[in-house]
């Protein structure tokens, strides 16, 4: 993940020194303390200390920009908040937006609103702790589904992929094909999105199961399965899924 945003950072901001990087919180507290930078990209999730220990410790020594994997609910408390914020995968556009702000940070005047910078971090902090302490979202352990005249349990762990059309969703196995009536956008918010992931508006694919992406005569984008032979389209929507691939 370091590796790619410092990619990413020379594309959108190629004059930016990078003069330090730490492999955790801890580490990351001395770098700022010796090297006394303009800005710190911390992780929220590091070894040792978090990047919210870390950016409590650090306070007004630099400016923090948190690199997070969080939803939109979760980033609502950066947006309120005096530092700013990417989403992992960094995606360019987005580094962009956060590069132009720093550079704004960095043309205002010298301790300009300092209280007011360090009671809104202190908020912050506060407001995203509440986030990540809430209680975890359980989701769908196993699915149930027809087999002809049978029902059948399938653990959601077997399952290679979920496809839809007008009337059912299939469910895919590597031993069997079986058919449920919900539709996969019921499925995606159901679903643990670590695991599955939503390719395509009809289309819903164990992470596990996938082999590899290609592309056809087209310029379609696929998903490969494992072991199989199916060929899932990923939609132009969805595609940021596999840039990290």
């Amino acid at each position: 993940m370091r590796d790619q945003l410092r990619m990413r950072l020379g594309q959108v901001w190629p004059e930016l020194d990078i003069i330090g990087e730490a492999k955790n919180g801890e580490e990351a507290i001395e770098l700022v303390d010796q090297l006394k930078p303009d800005f710190a990209f911390l992780d929220i999730r590091m070894p040792g200390k978090t990047g919210m220990e870390a950016a409590a410790a650090i306070g007004n020594k630099s400016n923090v920009v948190f690199v997070t994997a969080y939803d939109v609910h979760a980033v609502e408390a950066f947006e309120r908040g005096a530092v700013d914020y990417v989403l992992k995968p960094a995606e360019p556009e987005r580094l962009q937006i956060t590069v132009e702000r720093l550079k704004h940070r960095l043309s205002a005047p010298s301790g300009a609103g300092g209280a007011d910078v360090n009671a809104s971090v202190t908020a912050m902090l506060s407001q995203l702790a509440e986030k990540i302490a809430a209680p975890k979202k359980t989701y769908l352990q196993w699915i149930q589904a027809s087999i002809g005249q049978d029902l059948r349990m399938i653990p959601v762990e077997e399952i290679l992929f979920f496809r839809s059309d007008e009337k059912y969703t299939c469910v895919q196995t590597a031993k069997y094909e079986a058919l449920i009536r919900k539709p996969v956008r019921d499925l995606a918010e159901e679903l643990d999105p670590d695991l599955f992931w939503q390719i395509h508006r009809a289309t819903l694919v164990n992470v596990n199961a996938i082999e590899g992406v290609t592309r056809d005569i087209r310029g379609r984008h696929l998903v490969l399965i494992k072991d199989r032979s199916d060929k899932l389209e990923v939609s132009r929507s969805f595609l940021h899924l596999f840039k990290q691939m």
